[in-house]
């Protein structure tokens, strides 16, 4: 039997990952950075599509950052174990961090210079 969708029980699995986020001091480094940078968008003076683009390319980073912490607590729940395979997973998410916060920075870089 098909199990019933639970929009409630569901969103309260999204909040415990949430608030697991905010344990992990790369994502709070990440909002540390974000938070005044969204601030500071309210009082540039562009258009609503460059704003958005900028704020998506900030959301990319945060993103990526729970991905990345849901791959280390899988490969440390799998294997306590120094092996090779975990480290490339580990690194390998790790870059995709590195690889959006690049992506935000060109974004952002882009977006103020044109205007």
């Amino acid at each position: 039997m098909k199990k019933k969708y639970n929009l409630f029980k569901n969103a309260s699995y999204a909040l415990q990952g949430v608030l697991t986020l905010l344990t992990e001091k790369a994502f709070l480094l990440e909002i540390f950075f974000i938070i005044p940078l969204l601030f500071w968008l309210c009082f540039l003076n562009l258009t609503i599509v460059q704003k958005s683009v900028m704020i998506m390319s900030l959301f990319t980073v945060l993103i990526a950052e729970a991905l990345n912490t849901a791959v280390e607590y899988t490969v440390d729940l799998v294997t306590d174990e120094w092996h090779e395979f975990a480290k490339k997973a580990k690194d390998t998410a790790s870059a995709a961090v590195f690889f959006s916060i690049v992506q935000a920075a060109v974004v952002w870089g882009i977006n103020l210079f044109l205007s």
